[in-house]
This record gives structure tokens, sequence and C-alpha cells, in this order.
């Protein structure tokens, strides 16, 4: 199957698999869109991209088990419970199982922010917290203070720039 339809049908599944929760329906795409761009803009090989997209689609899968399991869903109770949800629709797809193993990492990883070994690690955080920003109504000092210290991509930045700052008016 080429990768452009399993990306196509690991979105639905996991519409499928939030389904009638339309806040996180939205927000994978979202998620999913801003990684996809920054990840084009970035000049990713093939196969990074991919496994970007996919770990942007599957990222939050751990919420729904979390809040089944604990009550909660914190950022790392989503990082326990993820990997193992996205490991089983990630095999139905047929991939890797390499490729399973390094977006299960990223699931298990996409909160924290130290350590980031890899652009698809980067381009994930960022494009959550581009999508997080807004959804949770972060004030604008905190956002500065993400994109300073936890931003590290051109595009990302600029994604980041546009969407929650003033352009700069040019000084004579």
């Amino acid at each position: 199957m080429e990768r452009e339809k399993q990306i196509d049908l690991l979105e639905l599944n996991m519409m499928r698999f939030n389904q009638n929760d339309v806040k996180r329906i939205h927000h994978l795409v979202k998620v999913h869109r801003f990684a996809q761009m920054i990840g084009r803009m970035e000049n990713l090989d093939e196969h990074t991209q991919f496994l970007t997209e996919c770990a942007a689609l599957v990222h939050d899968i751990g919420i729904r088990p979390s809040e089944e399991k604990y009550g909660t869903c914190n950022g790392k109770l989503q990082e326990q419970e993820g990997p193992a949800c996205a490991r089983v629709m990630l095999e139905e797809l047929g991939l890797s199982q390499a490729d399973i193993d390094r977006i299960c990492y990223l699931v298990g990883h996409h909160h924290t922010y130290t350590h980031v070994e890899g652009m698809d690690y980067q381009i994930l955080i960022e494009a959550d917290f581009l999508v997080n920003f807004y959804e949770d109504a972060i004030c604008r000092d905190t956002i500065q203070k993400v994109l300073d210290n936890i931003f590290r991509t051109r595009s990302g930045k600029l994604l980041c720039e546009i969407a929650y700052f003033e352009k700069q008016k040019d000084s004579d």
C-alpha cells in the first residue's frame, strides 16, 4: 500500500477511534497538517516525512485509555498508555516493525522536551504546540518562552510567529 493511502487510512482509523469527540478529531487533523507542512518546508526525506505524519496522527492515542484507566490524561500518562494502542493500529496497517517502533517511541515521548533526537520528534513537538497554544488559550509570554526554548526548526518558528505574533513594522 502506498504511503499516502496508509496515512489516509490511519487518519480515518484515528477519527473512528475518537468517534463523536470532535475536539480530539480536530486536534489530530490540525497537528497532522502542521507536521506535514513543517516536514515539507524542512525538506525531510520521504521516509522521515511518513514517520512524522503517522506520529502526528496517533500522538494523542493514549488520552482515552488514560482517562479510562486513571480518570485523568496528563502528558506522562498519555506517553505511558499511548504506544501500546498505537502499535495495534499501526500493525493493522502493515507497517514495518522498525517504523512501528519509531512511531511508538514518538508517541511515548511527545510531552518530553529534553534529549529530542530526530527531526520527526522535533517536528511532532512543534506541531502539537502550534495547535495547543490556540486550543488551550496560552498567553503570549508563554508562547514566546516555548518558541525560544523548544522550537528548533526554521519552519516551525516561522509558523509560530505568523500565527501568534504581530508582524514587526520596518523602521525607517
